[in-house]
């Protein structure tokens, strides 16, 4: 498949995964505990993707190690300034109330570290809706720097790693989105609304990436390698803002939540060796920049 089949395809199941997501806390109720375990496996992921997939390609495209380093501290200064002026980045939403009472504790005396959605205004969702399709933006860019990074005729193999951390996590941001408006009181009208608009945030992202950029020439491969090293950079901070944390003040699970965190980061690894077996990433940018 081409170019544009392979991220026509992942953009649109990224969109549909969003909205059932978004959807989820009208059928079902999450448990803190499971919600912990899916983010800490979701994290490993992408730090795995980050380091094994993003990372080498960009410096395999843009050739100086430097140059890489600042396009990943952009990525990740970026998404932290968005996170700490919005607040969006978080998933203790739709807690079931029948676990045990004192499975929420903290180390140290941190309970409560995390608020209630429940006490929030409609500012809160309103900004965690903004910075969370900000965001989103930014994943389709690195959906379509990923796929067009990818070259011979297994192109959708090679994305595979971006496509899986991104369908994974995309899911959870609509949850917190939809839970949050939920909880504020907002009509199920204007829920149904927001939540399909931000499905389709990130395909968009991708798509409009795939078309900025040239078919061939250095200028095509070092924007590609500039988006890839932005991207490794915001999965990164997502990655260690959702996963170091959760294992560092949750007194309990601690073991179940580092099984995840290692069994998402070997999941990204499998991925990226299936995909290239043992070719080199310069190998594959030489092929398709004809370097």
């Amino acid at each position: 498949m081409d170019h544009w089949s392979v991220a026509v395809i992942y953009g649109a199941t990224i969109a549909v995964l969003s909205f059932c997501g978004g959807a989820l806390p009208s059928f079902v109720r999450i448990s803190h505990t499971r919600m912990q375990i899916i983010m800490s496996a979701v994290g490993g992921l992408m730090l795995g993707v980050a380091l094994f997939q993003l990372w080498p390609h960009s410096f395999a495209l843009i050739g100086r190690a430097d140059r890489v380093g600042i396009g990943v501290a952009c990525g990740l200064v970026t998404l932290f300034v968005l996170m700490r002026a919005f607040h969006f980045h978080t998933h203790e939403i739709a807690v079931d109330d029948t676990e045990d009472p004192h499975a929420h504790d903290h180390d140290g005396g941190l309970e409560g570290h995390h608020c209630d959605p429940r006490a929030l205004s409609d500012s809160s969702w309103a900004g965690m809706l903004f910075g969370l399709s900000v965001h989103s933006l930014i994943d389709g860019v690195a959906l379509g720097a990923a796929v067009r990074a990818a070259s011979g005729s297994a192109v959708w193999m090679a994305a595979l790693g971006t496509f899986i951390a991104i369908a994974a996590h995309k899911p959870l941001d609509a949850l917190s989105i939809r839970s949050l408006m939920l909880a504020s009181g907002r009509s199920a009208k204007s829920q149904l609304i927001v939540n399909l608009l931000y499905a389709v945030i990130c395909p968009l992202g991708a798509f409009a990436f795939l078309a900025g950029v040239t078919s061939n020439g250095e200028t095509t491969q070092l924007v590609t390698g500039y988006a890839l090293a932005f991207s490794a950079g915001v999965f990164l901070c997502i990655s260690l803002s959702d996963v170091l944390p959760e294992l560092e003040f949750h007194s309990h699970d601690r073991i179940k939540l580092t099984l995840a965190l290692i069994g998402g980061v070997l999941v990204a690894y499998a991925i990226e060796y299936f995909a290239h077996g043992s070719h080199a990433a310069g190998a594959s940018a030489e092929v398709v920049f004809g370097a």
